[in-house]
């Protein structure tokens, strides 16, 4: 595919944002991180950080991250960076449908097909409904239409509800208008964490005629209703057989080699039915087409791949080299399908 290029505009104002929401102080102490963790001058990742931040595009938390500190030039260069990750959303996903996916009722209906459960919107006078729905199900999951990172996700058990009224106002007043079905994992996954769906995250580009798997990331969660780090979780890169390349990491400085709860080694995953994984994506890819660059979440289940959501500010999931002896990135790959 032929270099398209990234639009010098939106990278401007994103730069000019960042700029503006600069927090020193955040800046500093993950430079003392950094400093701490690789035996660096301070001051001397400070000026680093910032340099990177300005002119290769590499966001604060992507250069502890990722243990740019550690990396030469020519490593850092193969690593997708959130600013990068920005920009091909802002170019390869259009404004109109954009809503599709940032709304997770208008998503369910958009995709009601490869979700493979149950679900209902919270409205006013259905409380018979909602209380119908919970009581088949046993415990369900509720979501806000709007939310990130794990925000907006409850979890109930009808045995817990005693007023049935009083538990559907609750949920009109807190916006948690869409209830879901629990999803039933695959085995391979309940062996890791049986008490949270562990999603995996499939990040892809449809160039129109081809979906592309640019990455792929397994979460793990701690047993709360959300794998996100957020709620404790964590993520394993897998290789492109869904094999896992290492222990897993988060956001925060922990690295777990194995599960703190079920003792599962996580270099040991192999993610189940990785080749339906593949096939799934490129069905869901092709529903909105206008959104071409997405971070898909999915869990296995026995029966197959399901859909939980997508993202179409895609994020960055990336190799820490400190734990997985791994120093380099997916970069390349983006490159390749996407021409930029």
């Amino acid at each position: 595919m032929p270099s398209q290029g990234l639009a010098l505009s939106n990278r401007l104002r994103y730069l000019a944002a960042r700029a503006r929401r600069i927090d020193v102080g955040s800046v500093i102490e993950r430079a003392k991180e950094t400093s701490r963790d690789h035996g660096k001058w301070t001051p001397a990742v400070v000026a680093d950080m910032l340099w990177s931040a300005g002119f290769r595009q590499v966001g604060f938390q992507d250069y502890v991250d990722y243990d740019f500190a550690i990396l030469t030039r020519a490593e850092r260069a193969t690593y997708m960076t959130h600013p990068v990750s920005n920009e091909l959303s802002q170019k390869y996903d259009h404004p109109d449908y954009r809503h599709l996916f940032h709304d997770k009722v208008a998503f369910d209906r958009t995709f009601s097909d490869f979700l493979l459960r149950d679900w209902m919107v919270v409205e006013e006078g259905n409380a018979d409904a909602v209380r119908a729905f919970t009581e088949k199900q046993g415990t369900i999951v509720t979501k806000e239409p709007v939310g990130q990172a794990g925000t907006g996700v409850h979890r109930y058990h009808a045995a817990d509800i005693t007023d049935w009224d009083e538990f559907h106002r609750g949920l009109l007043s807190r916006g948690e208008l869409l209830i879901e079905e629990v999803i039933r994992q695959h085995a391979d996954l309940a062996a890791v964490c049986p008490g949270t769906v562990n999603t995996t995250r499939v990040t892809a580009f449809f160039d129109g005629e081809t979906t592309h798997i640019l990455a792929m990331a397994q979460k793990f969660g701690r047993g709360a209703v959300s794998d996100q780090m957020t709620f404790g979780g964590f993520y394993t890169m897998l290789d492109q057989n869904g094999r896992a390349v290492g222990p897993g990491y988060d956001s925060h400085g922990h690295v777990h080699v194995a599960h703190p709860d079920s003792g599962f080694l996580i270099a040991d995953f192999q993610l189940p039915m990785i080749d339906e994984v593949k096939e799934f994506v490129d069905r869901v890819a092709r529903v909105v087409p206008q959104i071409q660059y997405v971070g898909w979440d999915i869990v296995v289940t026995p029966e197959g791949p399901v859909l939980v959501e997508g993202n179409w500010g895609a994020g960055v999931y990336e190799n820490k080299p400190s734990v997985t002896g791994i120093r380099t990135g997916h970069k390349p790959r983006y490159r390749e399908a996407i021409g930029f």
